[in-house]
C-alpha cells in the first residue's frame, strides 16, 4: 500500500480537542481547518487555525454532528483528511463512508471495523475467536426479560445488564437477586431506547470492585500492530472517568505482559487501522482480566500514554493515514509515571453541569505539567456540550512524585466565576487509598463521594 500525503486536515471536534490536534497538525507542516458552531463562534483557538468555517446552530445535531456541513466545508477547504477527535462523529460508520465515496481520508480505522466493534455484544463474540477472555454472560443480545432470567440462573448473581449500543454507564444496570430482575431489565431497555434509539440489551456476570485496565494500540495499513503500554482508569463516577494514569502499578509483569500482548492480538484479528483502545476489567485479585470492549477512536486519556512513551499520537494517527509503517515495538520505551485529571465545569461535590463565565483563569505551570485545554478568563462554558474545560496531566519519574506533582499543579490552578472539579481532585490527591492504589470502579460512589 503506497504512501498518500495528507496537506489539509480538516477537525471535526471542538474544544480542547481541536486545539490539540490543530498544534500537532501545524507542527508536522500540514494545514487544519477549523469548524465550528455558533455557541462556538469566539472562542479563541479558532483564530490559530488555518482557516475556520461555521456549521450550524448551537446544538450538536445542527453543527457538530451535521454530516453534510461538515462535508460541505471539507469540500470548500479541499481538505485531503478528516480528523474526528473523540465524541461526536468519532465512531461514525455512515460518517466513514461517506468521506471514502468523497475520497476524503477518515483517519482512523474502516468502517467494517468499526461496525464489528461498535456492538458490545457482538464485538464479545469476536473477542472470544480471537482468544481473548470475555467475561460470562449472554450469547449476544436477550430476547426479552425471560430469556435474561434464565442466563442469569445459568452464571449466577449478580449480573449487570448493559445496553449493545451504550456508552458512559447509559443503559446500564446492577441485578442483585432474581426478584430484581424484571424492573431493572424494563428500565436498562427504556433508558438504552431514548439515550441511543436502540433498547437492546445483553447480560454479563457481574464482577464486584473491579479495577478498570486499558491498552492503547496503534495500527497501520500494513498489518503492523503495536501497543503503547496499559493505563489504569479506575477512578470513575457513574461509569464516567474522572483521574487516568499510566503504567497501572497494580499489574504484575507477568500478567501486564499477557495483557498487552492480548490486545495486540486482538487488533491484528480484526484488521485493525489506526489508534484504538482495548478495555478490560481487571479482578480483585488482579490477575485475571476480561474484555470489556474497545473504542475505536482516540480517547481522552491519551495524553498519559503519549507522557511515559514520548510519542505524539496524533501524529502517528496522520503518519498512519498516510501509509506509513509503525517502528517496531521494541523501539517504543516507557519511562517514569503520568496521572491525567478530567477539570469539568460542574459542582465538585453533586457533579451538576456549571456553565457560565469564566471570570478569572490563572494556569498552573513548572517543570512536566502538560494542560490541554481551550478555556481561558472571559471565556464563557456553552450548556450545548461536554462540561469538561480542560485535562491538566503530569509526569513523574514514579507514581509518587507523579502525585506530589499534580497535587501542586492542582492548587495553583485557579478559575472563578463557575465551579469546577479542582478540589475534588486535590481531596483525591490526598487520598490515602488513591495512594495505595486501591481504587476501583465503585470505590467513588461507595467510599468517596457516599
Amino acid at each position: 500500500m503506497g504512501t498518500k500525503k495528507i496537506q489539509r486536515i480538516l477537525i471535526a471536534n471542538r474544544g480542547e480537542i481541536a486545539l490539540r490536534a490543530i498544534r500537532t497538525i501545524q507542527e508536522m507542516g500540514k494545514q487544519a481547518i477549523a469548524i465550528y458552531s455558533t455557541a462556538d463562534k469566539n472562542t479563541h483557538y479558532l483564530d490559530v487555525a488555518d482557516a475556520k468555517v461555521c456549521v450550524g446552530g448551537d446544538k450538536s445535531s445542527q453543527s457538530y454532528l451535521n454530516i453534510p456541513a461538515i462535508m460541505s466545508a471539507a469540500e470548500l477547504f479541499d481538505a485531503d483528511a478528516i480528523f474526528p477527535g473523540y465524541g461526536f462523529l468519532s465512531e461514525n460508520q455512515n460518517f466513514v463512508e461517506i468521506c471514502a465515496h468523497h475520497n476524503i481520508e477518515f483517519i482512523g480505522p474502516s468502517s467494517e471495523v468499526m461496525v464489528l466493534m461498535s456492538d458490545k455484544s457482538k464485538a464479545k463474540d469476536v473477542m472470544k475467536k480471537a482468544g481473548v477472555p470475555v467475561i460470562m454472560g449472554s450469547d449476544g443480545a436477550l430476547k426479552d426479560y425471560k430469556e435474561a432470567q434464565k442466563v442469569a440462573e445459568e452464571i449466577g448473581y449478580p449480573v449487570i445488564l448493559k445496553a449493545a449500543a451504550g456508552g458512559g454507564g447509559r443503559g446500564m444496570r446492577v441485578v442483585e437477586k432474581p426478584e430484581l430482575l424484571k424492573n431493572l431489565y424494563l428500565a436498562a431497555e427504556s433508558e438504552a431506547v431514548s439515550a441511543f434509539g436502540d433498547g437492546t440489551i445483553y447480560m454479563e456476570k457481574f464482577i464486584r470492585n473491579p479495577k478498570h485496565i486499558e491498552v492503547q494500540i496503534l495500527a497501520d495499513k500494513h498489518g503492523n500492530v503495536v501497543h503503547i503500554g496499559e493505563r489504569d482508569c479506575s477512578a470513575q463516577r457513574r461509569q464516567q472517568k474522572l483521574i487516568e494514569e499510566a503504567p497501572a502499578v497494580v499489574l504484575k509483569e507477568e500478567v501486564r505482559q499477557k495483557l498487552l500482548e492480548t490486545a495486540v492480538k486482538a487488533a491484528k484479528y480484526i484488521g485493525y487501522v489506526g489508534a484504538g483502545t482495548f478495555e478490560f476489567l481487571l479482578d480483585a485479585n488482579y490477575e485475571d482480566f476480561y474484555f470489556m470492549e474497545m473504542n475505536t477512536r482516540l480517547q481522552v486519556e491519551h495524553t498519559v500514554s503519549e507522557m511515559i512513551s514520548g510519542l505524539d499520537l496524533v501524529e502517528w494517527m496522520i503518519r498512519i493515514a498516510e501509509g506509513e509503517k509503525l517502528p517496531p515495538q521494541e523501539s517504543i520505551t516507557f519511562k517514569g509515571h503520568s496521572i491525567e485529571c478530567r477539570i469539568t465545569a460542574e459542582d465538585p461535590e453533586k457533579f451538576y453541569p456549571c456553565p457560565g463565565k469564566i471570570t478569572q483563569w490563572v494556569s498552573p505551570g513548572g517543570a512536566n505539567v502538560r494542560l490541554d485545554t481551550h478555556a481561558y478568563g472571559g471565556y464563557s462554558v456553552p450548556m450545548h456540550y461536554d462540561s469538561m474545560i480542560g485535562k491538566l496531566i503530569v509526569w513523574g519519574h514514579d507514581r509518587q512524585e507523579a502525585i506530589i506533582r499534580m497535587h501542586r499543579a492542582l492548587k495553583e490552578f485557579c478559575i472563578e466565576g463557575i465551579k469546577t472539579t479542582i478540589p475534588f481532585h486535590i481531596k483525591m490527591m490526598e487520598n490515602k487509598d488513591f495512594h495505595n492504589s486501591a481504587i476501583h470502579t465503585k470505590y467513588l460512589e461507595q467510599v468517596f463521594l457516599s
